[in-house]
C-alpha cells in the first residue's frame, strides 16, 4: 500500500504551502480511504479568522486532490461525489467516465427529476 507515502507527501507539501496548517488524517485504512481534517494555524483560530481560512479552502482542496490523483486515488468514497466536490469531478474523472456518468443518470432518471444538478452539473 501507498497509504504512507501519500500521507507523508501531502503532509509535507500542505505544511510547506501553508505553514502552520495542523492536519488530521483518519479513515477507513482496510480500504485506503482517508479524511483530510485540515485547522487553521493555533495561533489564527477564532471569529476573526475564519474568512482568511475559508480563503485557503479551494488551494487546500485542490492540493490534495491533485496528490490523490497522483496516487491513483479516488475524491469520493463511501459518501459518493455529492454535491460540494459535484464541480471537481470532471478534473479528476476522464471523459468516458463523465459521460458513463451522465448516460447512468439518464438512464435512471429520463425526466430529470431527482435531485436536479446536485449529482452532475446540468451542462
Amino acid at each position: 500500500s501507498s497509504i504512507g507515502d501519500f500521507v507523508e507527501q501531502t503532509n509535507a507539501a500542505i505544511e510547506k504551502a501553508f505553514p502552520g496548517i495542523r492536519m488530521v488524517v483518519f479513515g477507513h485504512l482496510g480500504d485506503g480511504n482517508l479524511h483530510y481534517n485540515v485547522s487553521p494555524p493555533a495561533d489564527r483560530t477564532g471569529p476573526e479568522h475564519e474568512d482568511w481560512f475559508l480563503g485557503l479552502q479551494p488551494a487546500l482542496n485542490l492540493l490534495v486532490h491533485d496528490a490523490v490523483a497522483a496516487f491513483d486515488g479516488s475524491i469520493s468514497a463511501e459518501h459518493g461525489l455529492g454535491q460540494l466536490r459535484r464541480d471537481e469531478a470532471a478534473r479528476y474523472k476522464s471523459p468516458v467516465e463523465m459521460a458513463l456518468m451522465r448516460r447512468l443518470k439518464t438512464a435512471f432518471d429520463p425526466l430529470g427529476i431527482m435531485n436536479p444538478g446536485k449529482f452532475l452539473s446540468s451542462d
